[in-house]
């Protein structure tokens, strides 16, 4: 029953909705008439309009004003002709992505990385800091919130991460998945505190006890690559370049020559990525930021047959 309500941002919204946690939402069913809907709820913008089953940013659109939010919800209606369209309100603050593990209704916080989050045509993901260690307060008001997120949907044994944002007034939830991230998620918590999250989802799934002890607190940031034109890939250079750079732990290029690239509108239009770690978290990012300046996606714009 968790599994499946996480999976769905409207049944979502409905278990957390008594939770000082949650956003303020609207639900815009297919039969009813956009205009009258617009009338007669009381919207206040910016918003984000989505898909309730959206992934990876795919179906994720910010309206500023009511000429952008008529233009996102046709968007939507076009391509999910039969689907409901949920309405957030959107809320300012850094954006903390949360791994947990539950174990017997234990909530374990494997890791928390800070999101750098670009708008694009999309909202894009381009950066990720796992954070080594977390100060006593961060710490103790994250863990109050996520535990009230699963104990409201009744999660006894399972991995999830969830998006928060650190509003003015509080922690505030934006997603919740029920799995591990994807990209290089398991590979940055186990440089930056030796877990490997997977290999321990798939030892409590099968009744065994999950390893959990962090052997390490280093900082680790994931750089992701992107480009700003779209066109057929003919060569990445710099790779070895910037794979010898110090404290370059993986870089990781995605197409393969021939593959058609363009500037990103989910989060799967990222083309690759840097990870860097160190002691200290403005030096990890450095050292991923350097490296990924050798990167070099060489594009034919012209011919996209």
């Amino acid at each position: 029953d968790a599994i499946y309500h996480m999976e769905d941002k409207i049944l979502t919204r409905n278990v957390l909705k008594e939770l000082p946690i949650s956003l303020n939402y609207l639900i815009y069913k297919p039969t009813e008439s956009l205009s009258s809907f617009l009338k007669t709820k009381e919207i206040n913008f910016p918003l984000i309009v989505k898909s309730p089953k959206s992934t990876g940013s795919k179906d994720v659109l910010l309206a500023k004003d009511e000429s952008e939010l008529i233009s996102s919800m046709h968007t939507l209606l076009k391509k999910l002709p039969n689907e409901e369209i949920l309405l957030e309100e959107y809320v300012d603050g850094p954006q903390y992505l949360v791994e947990v593990l539950v174990h017997n209704e234990r909530v374990h916080i494997i890791a928390v990385i800070e999101q750098e989050i670009t708008l694009f045509e999309r909202f894009i993901v381009t950066g990720y800091s796992l954070l080594g260690k977390l100060n006593g307060s961060l710490s103790h008001s994250l863990f109050n919130a996520v535990s009230s997120i699963i104990q409201a949907f009744g999660m006894k044994n399972g991995a999830c991460h969830l998006e928060l944002r650190k509003a003015t007034e509080g922690w505030k939830l934006i997603e919740i998945n029920p799995r591990i991230s994807g990209g290089a998620m398991n590979r940055m918590i186990e440089i930056g505190h030796g877990i490997n999250l997977v290999q321990e989802t798939m030892q409590l799934m099968m009744g065994h006890e999950p390893a959990l002890t962090k052997k390490d607190y280093k900082y680790v940031y994931a750089h992701y690559l992107t480009v700003e034109s779209k066109g057929k890939l003919i060569q990445v250079t710099g790779k070895e370049r910037s794979s010898n750079y110090l404290g370059i732990e993986e870089v990781y290029i995605k197409p393969k020559k021939g593959a058609i690239l363009q500037p990103p509108t989910s989060m799967g239009h990222r083309y690759g990525y840097i990870l860097a770690s160190s002691y200290y978290k403005e030096t990890a990012k450095r050292r991923a930021l350097e490296a990924a300046e050798e990167i070099s996606f060489k594009i034919a714009t012209t011919d996209l047959t």
